[in-house]
């Protein structure tokens, strides 16, 4: 009956196997493929006459699941052929047409018994499975991907399951703050119990505020103890996941460590406030603190000061024994400020050897606060009056102080700076050493200071400066030369010596500009003058500061005036100080001879009042010496002056140096010079200053004193 039907089931059989949702292929006990249904055919790309007789593995190549070859033992038709056994679910690959693309198959094999139980057939059912198998692929990618990211990443992430109530602490978790994973158990309050006792009202507060919100992420700032004990800055950032409702149910997030970020922002911030040699505040800090200072003196009604204090002669310790010391000494200046003033002073460096300091709280009364400040400044002088040890050098420094008051933020920072940099002026003017309090006339002397170096800036530009000649004459009378004495003539029409404005320009940086100018309008004196026979046959005498003469480019700038203006250079002499023997001797030397060698003279002023030596009087190319008025002016009337000038004019004999007396304002001034010897004369005697075009016109050869 079997054997009758099986014509009947047999085509049926096949029509379920080609509508099977599975591949499907039955193989011989010699492994060989008996038959193959349409779906078999469609994943493996052959025809089932293609693949009748073939061996499983040689119709197409095959992979295993990470993509190497598969060996022909591993077959599921072989391993069951072998076994006897049924393989299960085994991911195999064929390589498709396409390059790099592969179909991925789920196989099952299974073993067919005859009756007498012997294995007579395998069938071996896949499924379709690459899209499953890409997306297998993708995720692990995706996963490698967070690995390594996680790993290159100071990041320790964490997760919270807020239903469970269980909690996960990444090992990086653990890492970062010293400890061995789970050392400290798992914990859902574990995070918030290590948190800095500061910080945890705070952070729990952000967490109730968190939860009970609708927010789907967090940022929060806080402070994680270390197994060592010292904390750690943290940011811990990430989403929370919410029902449909809007209850949290995770909480998934990781940890930076700021410890770097932190200590950079601290460098950053110190660089800004804070200077770097002595570790104090800097302006900056300074003005924020004083702005602090001044609101709580107006809140509180109490005085309060600003401290201007000033190294004396610091500059000469920079130059005599270098930077180094300099820097050692600020460093011990500043320790010893830090260690003598009260715990609510501030203090600040704000550059080279000026420090500033603000003292609060000196009372309500005027005469009280400066009471109190005189103690302060009477400690910082004695402190800071102490010797010092710079490298095993013991070495002297006093301070310079000024002091203004200040009683509230009525007064501006800029104001009270200036007011106490104004007194502490005062105080060196006075002997250094010691401190003043701000005076409202030194501000209005200030100010007309400041007033008068604005002019002297715009006086240069509108050629308001003009020369004036004195004449010079022989000891027989005879006119030898004159000497080059500025005005300014201001344009309200005053009349202004040089004792007004030379000193501001010197301090304003003026003075060579200045000097420059007088310079080129002497020598453009001579070359007019060598057309006259008079005039022609006269020396004149320029002053020149010691400003001028440092200058590094003050000979290139001479030979430049003199080619310029066609003077010659044989008729001009330039007088200078003694403050030239002050510092850098050999550049100075240096530079004189080098105008030397271009024909120009070299005449000391003022001599007798500085730094004068034998020693100096040698090496410098000099050609002449000029006595000072203040001896000249007393030999007639005071007996001690006569051996001063007497031993001036043998020096200068001796030295083969001429001789100039200003001052001459007395017959028997002259008389006395005459007699001693001195060569050249010059003063109210003789002839008073006068414009130069006056001289010209007196003194040419068609002028009233040749007539």
């Amino acid at each position: 009956m079997a054997s009758r039907n099986a014509p009947v089931i047999q085509p049926q059989l096949d029509d379920l196997l080609d509508h099977l949702p599975a591949g499907v292929i039955v193989h011989g006990v010699d492994g060989r493929i008996l038959n193959a249904n349409r779906l078999a055919c469609e994943l493996i790309g052959m025809s089932v006459e293609q693949l009748k007789n073939k061996v499983s593995g040689k119709a197409r190549p095959l992979l295993r699941a990470d993509g190497t070859p598969l060996p022909p033992d591993e077959l599921p038709v072989n391993v069951v052929l072998r076994t006897g056994s049924k393989v299960s679910e085994v991911i195999l690959g064929i390589a498709e047409l396409q390059p790099e693309s592969v179909r991925w198959l789920i196989c099952n094999a299974y073993p067919e018994f005859d009756s007498k139980g012997k294995l007579c057939r395998v069938i071996v059912c896949f499924t379709d499975c690459t899209a499953m198998k890409q997306a297998e692929q993708e995720l692990q990618k995706s996963e490698e991907r967070l690995r390594l990211i996680l790993e290159g990443s100071t990041d320790a992430p964490w997760d919270y399951d807020l239903v469970k109530n269980e909690i996960y602490y990444s090992d990086r978790w653990w890492e970062m703050l010293g400890y061995r994973p789970g050392e400290l158990g798992t914990d859902s309050s574990l995070w918030l119990d290590l948190a800095h006792p500061d910080d945890r009202p705070r952070v729990a507060g952000y967490w109730d505020n968190l939860l009970g919100s609708q927010q789907g992420t967090y940022s929060v700032e806080w402070r994680l103890r270390h197994h060592d004990g010292h904390y750690v800055p943290v940011l811990s950032r990430g989403l929370v996941t919410r029902d449909a409702a809007g209850k949290a149910l995770r909480v998934s997030g990781t940890n930076t460590d700021l410890t770097e970020q932190k200590r950079a922002e601290r460098r950053i911030y110190e660089l800004a406030y804070y200077d770097h040699l002595t570790g104090l505040p800097n302006r900056r800090l300074l003005g924020e603190e004083l702005d602090k200072a001044l609101a709580r003196s107006e809140r509180t009604g109490r005085l309060g000061a600003v401290v201007f204090l000033d190294l004396d002669n610091f500059k000469l310790l920079n130059d005599t024994m270098g930077h180094d010391f300099g820097d050692m000494l600020l460093r011990q200046v500043a320790e010893r400020l830090r260690h003598t003033l009260r715990h609510c002073d501030q203090l600040a460096r704000l550059g080279g050897d000026e420090f500033v300091l603000v003292l609060e709280d000196l009372g309500e009364d005027p005469r009280e606060a400066v009471l109190e400040a005189q103690h302060v400044l009477e400690k910082l002088l004695f402190t800071l009056g102490q010797p010092y040890y710079l490298d095993g050098r013991l070495f002297v420094s006093t301070p310079s102080i000024g002091v203004t008051l200040f009683d509230g933020a009525a007064s501006g920072i800029e104001t009270l700076l200036k007011q106490a940099d104004l007194a502490m002026y005062r105080a060196k003017a006075e002997g250094r050493n010691t401190a003043r309090f701000f005076d409202p006339r030194m501000q209005a002397s200030a100010e007309y200071q400041a007033r008068l170096e604005r002019a002297l800036r715009e006086g240069l530009l509108d050629h308001q400066f003009v020369l004036f000649c004195q004449p010079q004459f022989s000891k027989e009378g005879r006119l030898v030369g004159a000497e080059v004495l500025l005005r300014w003539r201001r344009a309200d029409g005053s009349l202004l010596g040089p004792t007004e404005f030379i000193g501001l320009a010197e301090s304003s940086g003026m003075i060579v500009p200045l000097g420059q100018h007088v310079l080129e309008e002497s020598c453009r004196a001579l070359a007019r003058w060598r057309g006259d026979h008079a005039l022609g046959q006269l020396e004149l005498a320029v002053n020149v500061s010691a400003h001028q003469l440092r200058s590094a480019d003050f000979v290139a700038r001479m030979v430049d005036i003199l080619a310029d203006t066609g003077a010659p250079p044989g008729k001009l002499c330039l007088e200078l100080t003694e403050s030239v023997f002050a510092e850098n001797v050999a550049d100075t030397i240096e530079r004189m001879r080098a105008l030397r060698s271009h024909g120009l003279h070299f005449s000391l002023d003022d001599f007798g009042t500085g730094y004068s030596s034998l020693a100096y009087l040698k090496r410098f190319p000099l050609t002449a010496l000029k006595i000072d008025r203040s001896f000249v002016h007393d030999v007639h009337v005071n007996p001690d002056a006569v051996p001063i000038v007497k031993a001036i004019i043998a020096l200068a004999r001796t030295l083969k140096l001429d001789i100039v007396a200003e001052g001459v304002e007395h017959e028997a001034q002259r008389n006395f010079l005459v007699d001693g010897g001195c060569g050249t004369l010059q003063g109210y005697l003789l002839g008073r200053p006068m414009p130069i075009g006056d001289f010209e016109r007196m003194y040419g050869s068609g002028g009233i004193a040749n007539a």
